[in-house]
């Protein structure tokens, strides 16, 4: 079966990955009878992702002819001859209308009919919701005859939810293991060294003297036939070995305080050398310290960031890179998000969706989620041009699974209750309206 690339734009694409067979037509019938037969009909609309029974009365209704498509055989047929190249054009027009997204152009998108009876497409690739015509007359069609929902779609977010829930709760019963171990091996060592503490109150010559042979052999074989892990260390009271741990910890005790007191004094010698030039402690600014070069902290983290991505480290790399950062979470978070925006004027949510593993490294639980959102909004603050794709940077991330609804709600209910005549709460505003609103949905069915 011959294949083609789906949409004109993209013919000439070799290594396009969304194709559908060629349009195969037969003319049957005489006179007032004749009638064109799309053989294939079934094959296109199931390599579109759309009912059959659509692209034949998109047919009928450009070519002012009476259609039909029989869902018990698959013949589509449209009254009057008509060549092939006419039906293929037409075919062309409705991919554009009601296939490809209107943003990324992809043709991986899902007919959504919402509660005003208006017609969506949402991509799945890029998260763009297209808004079709509804002055199309196939429209009042598509109304009658919605698309079946696909399976499983609306429980994925629960299923997540749930999977989330199990890693958390499996994760605190490792805790508990680990610390009723720890309880184990730590009383096992207090009465491992009761005897010893015996022996060091009620030390003698005679207690100190070399045990008989007999005995020796009698602790041999006790010792083979107990198990590694019940092996107990004693401490040696001797005199001797008691005088040289004296004489350790007093040197160890005597380098501390040695080492404080040289730190008391560099600490007292760069103060005094502060006081005595002022002009250099003025030049020092308090709210925005600066290094050597006179560079911000925020600009150094950044550039710190944009060396570890451009070395080509993964998502889990960079999060240990982020760690051993000098500067707090949420400063770390901004730069990070400034960093993979650099040098971006338009077109933020596919450069999000570009960069997705490096922000789902940074945002595994509540905390994190918060600050990365408090960053985006701290980047439109500083670049206003972001401000006009926020709430798609948002829906980008919330499809991606990065950002969860209830810290996106919880966020933007602490940001508007203080200004909500600011641009970035009146641009989230209709996002987060809708994500309360799908919540309810769902929690209704």
């Amino acid at each position: 079966m011959a294949l083609q690339n789906i949409g004109a734009s993209n013919n000439d694409d070799a290594f396009y990955r969304y194709k559908m067979p060629r349009m195969i037509t037969k003319i049957e019938g005489r006179g007032n009878g004749i009638k064109t037969n799309v053989v294939n009909m079934v094959d296109i609309a199931k390599a579109l992702a759309r009912p059959p029974s659509y692209t034949t009365k998109y047919f009928g209704n450009e070519l002012g002819a009476q259609s039909k498509f029989d869902e018990r055989t698959g013949t589509a047929l449209v009254n009057g001859a008509h060549e092939t190249p006419k039906l293929a054009g037409l075919l062309e027009n409705f991919i554009k209308k009601y296939v490809q997204c209107y943003g990324c152009g992809n043709p991986e998108t899902e007919v959504i009919i919402t509660k005003t009876q208006m017609i969506q497409l949402k991509c799945a690739a890029c998260g763009f919701i297209s808004n079709v015509d509804m002055r199309d007359k196939l429209t009042t069609f598509i109304l009658k005859n919605p698309p079946e929902p696909k399976k499983g779609s609306k429980d994925k977010k629960a299923m997540r939810r749930a999977e989330k829930e199990r890693m958390k709760e499996g994760e605190a019963a490792d805790e508990e293991q680990k610390k009723l171990k720890t309880k184990k091996k730590v009383s096992s060592k207090d009465a491992c060294a009761k005897p010893s503490s015996k022996k060091k109150h009620g030390g003698s010559d005679e207690d100190r003297a070399s045990p008989p042979r007999n005995h020796v052999n009698v602790k041999e074989e006790e010792d083979e036939e107990d198990d590694d892990d019940d092996v107990q260390w004693q401490t040696d009271t001797s005199l001797e070995a008691a005088q040289q741990r004296i004489q350790e910890q007093l040197n160890a005790a005597t380098a501390e305080m040695v080492m404080l007191s040289t730190i008391e004094s560099e600490k007292k010698s760069k103060a005094a050398t502060q006081a005595q030039s002022p002009k250099a402690a003025a030049a020092v600014p308090s709210k925005n310290p600066t290094t050597e070069n006179g560079e911000s902290n925020h600009e150094r983290l950044v550039e710190e960031v944009k060396t570890n991505i451009r070395k080509g480290v993964t998502a889990g790399q960079l999060q240990c890179c982020l760690g051993s950062l000098s500067g707090s979470p949420q400063e770390v978070i901004i730069a990070l998000y400034e960093a993979l925006l650099d040098g971006v004027e338009k077109g933020f949510a596919k450069e999000v969706l570009k960069k997705k593993s490096y922000l789902a490294a940074v945002s595994q639980d509540e905390e994190s989620q918060l600050r990365l959102l408090r960053a985006i909004e701290e980047f439109c603050g500083k670049y206003p041009v972001a401000l006009k794709e926020v709430a798609l940077v948002l829906k980008a991330l919330y499809d991606a699974d990065v950002l969860e609804e209830e810290y996106i709600v919880q966020w933007y209910g602490k940001g508007a209750a203080g200004n909500k005549d600011s641009k970035i709460w009146k641009n989230v505003k209709p996002f987060v309206e809708w994500l309360q609103s799908a919540e309810s949905e769902s929690e209704e069915e």
